[in-house]
C-alpha cells in the first residue's frame, strides 16, 4: 500500500504558498510603488474671502469685497513619462466680482502661470523640463508627501518666491474626515519693483519711480490627509503692497485679505478624493497583505496536512 497526494491538496497547498508570497509583495514592492504622484492630474480648486484690491480704473483701493482665487492644475503627461517626474501645469486668477463675470484670465485682476516639477515618490522639486519659477524649493507646494509625519515642513509661497517653514499644531476633522494642520505666517518682505506715477506712492515731483513692492501674509492654513498628503483645506491672507523707494510705510494697497479659504466645493472634492485614495492605499499595504497572509497560512496548513496524510491506494 501506498500514499499519494490528492489533487484537491496540491491546489490547496500551492494557493496557500502563493498568497503567503503574495502578502509581503502587496507591501513592500507594490505599495511603495502606488505611492507616486499622479501625472494625468486636472484639478480645480477654487478660494473664496473677502478683502481690499487697488482698482486701477479709479486709482483707488476699495473695500470689503469679494475676492476669488482659482487654481487649475494639468498633468503633463508627456513629459512626465519622458523624464520620469510629475510635470503640472499651472494657472491662478484673482478675481473681484466684475473681473470674475468676464470668464477670461487675461481680464483677472492678477493671473499667473507655473510650471511644477517635482519627484513622484518625494514630492521635492526636480530642476527641469522647463519649470518656472526656476528657484523653486521645499517639500510642499500643491500637495505634501505621502505619509505626512507630525513635524515641520518647507511649503513654497509663490507670491513671497521662496519656501516657508510650516509648523504642524494639531488634527482637526474637515467635513468629517481627519488631517493633519499646519499653520506659518511671512513678515512683510520685499518682493521686487514696479514702475508707477510718483503721485501713487506719495511723491508728486517725479512722473514715475519704482516702486518697492511688498507681501507678507497674515495667516497661511493647510490641512492635510495624512496618508496621500493631498491639501483638504487651504487659507492664506494675503496682503501686497507698494512703497515708495527706500519708504518704510506702505503708500498702496495693492490687495489685502485676513482669510481666502477653499470654498465647500472645493473642500468637499479634496477630501472625498482623499479619502479614496487612502482607502486604497490601506487595501494593498495593510488589507490585502494582512488578508492573504491569514488566508495563506491556513490553505498551506489544510493543503500540508491533506498531503502528509496522503491517499491511500491498494
Amino acid at each position: 500500500m501506498r500514499r499519494s497526494a490528492s489533487p484537491l491538496s496540491l491546489v490547496l497547498l500551492g494557493i496557500g504558498v502563493f498568497l503567503l508570497v503574495l502578502g509581503p509583495m502587496l507591501a513592500w514592492y507594490v505599495e511603495p510603488r502606488a505611492k507616486r504622484t499622479p501625472i494625468d492630474v486636472d484639478q480645480t480648486t477654487v478660494f473664496n474671502g473677502t478683502g481690499k484690491y487697488f482698482d486701477q480704473s479709479a486709482v483707488t483701493t476699495r473695500d470689503n469685497e469679494p475676492l476669488t482665487v482659482t487654481r487649475r492644475v494639468m498633468g503633463n503627461v508627456a513629459e512626465s513619462e519622458r523624464h520620469d517626474v510629475a510635470v503640472w501645469d499651472v494657472s491662478t486668477t484673482i478675481d473681484t466680482k466684475t473681473t470674475l463675470k468676464r470668464k477670461d484670465p487675461r481680464k483677472s485682476l492678477q493671473w499667473t502661470t507655473e510650471r511644477w516639477v517635482s519627484d513622484r515618490e518625494t514630492n521635492r522639486p526636480v530642476h527641469c523640463c522647463g519649470e518656472t519659477p526656476k528657484k523653486i524649493q521645499g517639500e510642499a507646494y500643491l500637495k505634501f508627501p505621502f505619509g505626512v509625519e507630525k513635524r515641520d515642513y518647507r511649503w513654497w509661497d509663490s507670491t513671497l518666491g521662496d519656501a516657508v517653514t510650516v509648523k504642524y499644531r494639531d488634527k482637526v476633522k474637515i467635513k468629517g474626515y481627519e488631517g493633519l494642520r499646519f499653520t506659518a505666517k511671512v513678515e512683510p518682505t520685499r518682493t521686487g519693483s514696479r514702475q508707477v506715477p510718483g503721485l501713487l506712492v506719495g511723491m508728486p515731483e517725479r512722473p514715475q519711480v519704482m516702486a518697492e513692492e511688498w507681501y507678507e501674509n497674515q495667516g497661511i492654513e493647510l490641512v492635510v490627509d495624512q496618508a496621500t498628503g493631498r491639501i483638504l483645506r487651504a487659507a492664506i491672507g494675503p496682503k501686497l503692497t507698494l512703497r515708495a523707494p527706500g519708504g518704510e510705510k506702505d503708500a498702496v494697497t495693492l490687495l489685502e485679505s485676513e482669510r481666502i479659504v477653499f470654498d465647500d466645493k472645493t473642500q468637499q472634492a479634496q477630501v472625498e478624493q482623499a479619502s479614496a485614495d487612502s482607502r486604497k492605499l490601506r487595501t494593498v499595504g495593510t488589507t490585502a497583505p494582512v488578508a492573504s497572509g491569514a488566508a495563506g497560512v491556513a490553505l498551506a496548513l489544510v493543503g500540508g496536512v491533506l498531503v502528509a496524510r496522503g491517499r491511500r491506494e491498494e
